[in-house]
């Protein structure tokens, strides 16, 4: 295994006043300044504990600016959130199998679900397993930040891919744009109520299910524990990755977040909780190495103790669309497999 990574930053024109290393792989500040040797920069940093790591370099300049780049001696790049990143893939990393599938493609259609809750519609992609019959009851699965996951985890491929392998029936996703995020997923009961009594009977409407499961990552995530446990009987299953279970003795950091308080506060009352009144299958996952990974260790042992059959998937990544995608087989497969045969 490979025990120090190096960087490389052309400057040959003296053009930058320092380089320093942006990544979330958890190696020390300290590390991460890049040191002029002749026409570039070089940084050696000791190997994170990951597979793959997304990064970017910070270029100082004269008078205090700065500029995110890719790095420019690497091509492999992925999309997020907030642009694109460059991707160093080592050799243990190993993308999954599906991706390169042809599978026949299902079809999608836009709709907007209004509710009495929520000041605005929500909008939503509403995908169909190919071949499948627009009156037929099938699973459903609700996925918050869903046109993300589809763009940047190619959710839906994947699902084509395994209906199209047979190992998932013909099914439905219902992928739900977030609205005014960092409110309505972090633990918001407003947006529960929404969700369990506006958005999901309004889908069943559009799209008869056989059973409602419910995904989400990072607050996504979150908020689809707390619509559970405050509607229980919305979703016969969970797959929740990363989830943002932030804990007052684990999570400092990230205290100033606005909705931090009524997040912790949701958190410790699910850890207190007694016998869980609808204790549906969970899968949980979560990088390795990641900050969220103790709270998701916590929570999956508080609900399996509470009766819920949790399961808990660590993989050799971080806080990453790519990361959350390469769970996806064989552990989202288990779930509705799960849900659909007890």
């Amino acid at each position: 295994m490979t025990e120090t990574l190096t960087f490389r930053m052309p400057d040959p024109d003296s053009r930058y006043s320092g380089v320093r290393l942006q990544q979330d792989v958890r190696l020390p500040g300290e590390v991460l300044g890049f040191i002029r040797d002749g026409d570039e920069w070089v940084l050696t940093v000791p190997r994170p504990d990951v597979d793959r790591m997304e990064y970017s370099f910070e270029l100082q300049h004269d008078g205090g600016s700065s500029e995110w780049v890719c790095d420019p001696n690497n091509a492999v790049r992925v999309g997020g959130a907030f642009g694109d990143k460059s991707v160093l893939e080592l050799p243990e990393y190993r993308a999954p199998a599906w991706l390169s599938a042809e599978p026949p493609r299902g079809p999608r259609r836009d709709v907007s679900l209004p509710t009495r809750a929520l000041d605005q519609e929500v909008p939503c992609v509403l995908w169909s397993s190919a071949g499948s019959d627009d009156a037929a009851e099938l699973p459903l699965l609700v996925v918050h930040d869903g046109p993300e996951y589809d763009a940047l985890a190619s959710l839906t491929l994947f699902l084509d891919a395994m209906v199209a392998a047979g190992r998932l029936p013909a099914l439905r996703a219902a992928l739900l744009a977030p609205v005014d995020r960092n409110d309505t997923y972090s633990a918001s009961i407003p947006y529960a109520r929404a969700l369990a009594l506006g958005i999901v009977p309004r889908l069943h409407e559009l799209a008869p299910a056989t059973v409602t499961l419910g995904m989400g990552a990072s607050l996504g995530g979150l908020a689809m524990l707390h619509a559970q446990r405050n509607h229980p009987g919305t979703f016969a299953g969970l797959y929740l990755q990363s989830s943002s279970f932030f804990h007052r003795g684990l999570d400092e950091q990230e205290s100033g977040f606005e909705r931090f308080q009524r997040i912790t506060g949701f958190v410790d009352s699910v850890l207190r909780g007694g016998p869980a009144v609808d204790p549906v299958p969970i899968v949980l996952t979560c990088g390795l190495i990641e900050e969220n990974v103790e709270n998701n260790r916590l929570m999956t042992r508080s609900l399996g103790a509470q009766g819920y059959d949790t399961r808990l998937v660590e993989n050799r990544d971080v806080h990453t669309y790519t990361g959350w995608r390469d769970t996806f087989d064989p552990n989202l497969v288990d779930l509705v497999q799960r849900v659909l045969q007890p």
